[in-house]
């Protein structure tokens, strides 16, 4: 009959087609509302400017002027200078002991402050039970800011820790202006945090410059705080 009344469920009215919820509108919202806003960002932006290495003022100050007048340039492109430094660390005892080459790493890594790269063997040798492939070092090369930084370091505070320290050796000249330096003892760096040390290691320090000749090579070196023997 038509007086009869429509069960319950039939007289609740539709609702508008705006309020429908979809997939993916759970709860009636709409997309993007209530959804939380951005985080600003954490990351300070510093205004300050950078402040260029020390050892670096002194060589364009007084450094090129001294070296100009000694080898007489005409171009001031044609004095020499530091190209990059290379630190490398070689570990033999890695092949027996895996786990030293980690801890060589984090050291290279504080003396240098730049993440080194883990050198691996080429060849497999036998008598030494060497595989192709394995760990057996670290390096890691420097240049610009840190190369500089990094080089005051070394001649103002490593090599004057070094026990009955007397200079470095003046011919370790390679006859194209690139010194190597070789250090036996890791700790020399104040950065090394000696509670840590699992063992002694040596590392061979090589310093390319711009120089032609073994001369230049060792007189910007001197210019530059390099305690070199006198003899």
């Amino acid at each position: 009959m038509a007086d009869e009344k429509k069960p319950q469920g039939e007289q609740q009215q539709k609702a508008p087609k705006g309020d429908k919820g979809g997939k993916g509108d759970k709860g009636g919202k709409r997309k993007g509302e209530g959804a939380p806003a951005p985080a600003p960002s954490s990351k300070a932006v510093s205004n300050t400017p950078a402040v260029p290495p020390r050892l670096l003022g002194k060589y364009k100050a007084d450094i090129i002027p001294a070296l100009t007048k000694q080898f007489n340039y005409k171009n001031p492109m044609q004095v020499p200078r530091l190209r990059k430094i290379v630190i490398n660390m070689g570990l033999g005892a890695a092949v027996a002991n895996p786990k030293i080459i980690d801890t060589a790493v984090e050291e290279l890594k504080a003396i240098s402050g730049q993440k080194p790269i883990v050198t691996r063997s080429k060849k497999a040798i036998a008598n030494f039970k060497l595989r192709a492939g394995l760990p057996i070092g670290a390096m890691v090369t420097l240049r610009r800011s840190r190369m500089w930084e990094f080089f005051d370091r070394l001649v103002s505070v490593a090599l004057p820790r070094m026990r009955d320290f007397k200079g470095v050796a003046r011919k370790a000249f390679d006859g194209k202006g690139n010194y190597t330096l070789g250090l036996r003892e890791q700790i020399i760096f104040p950065e090394v945090n000696y509670d840590r040390i699992d063992a002694i290691k040596g590392l061979n320090i090589s310093l390319v410059t711009t120089a032609k000749s073994d001369e230049e090579g060792r007189a910007l070196l001197q210019q530059l705080g390099m305690p070199f023997r006198a003899n």
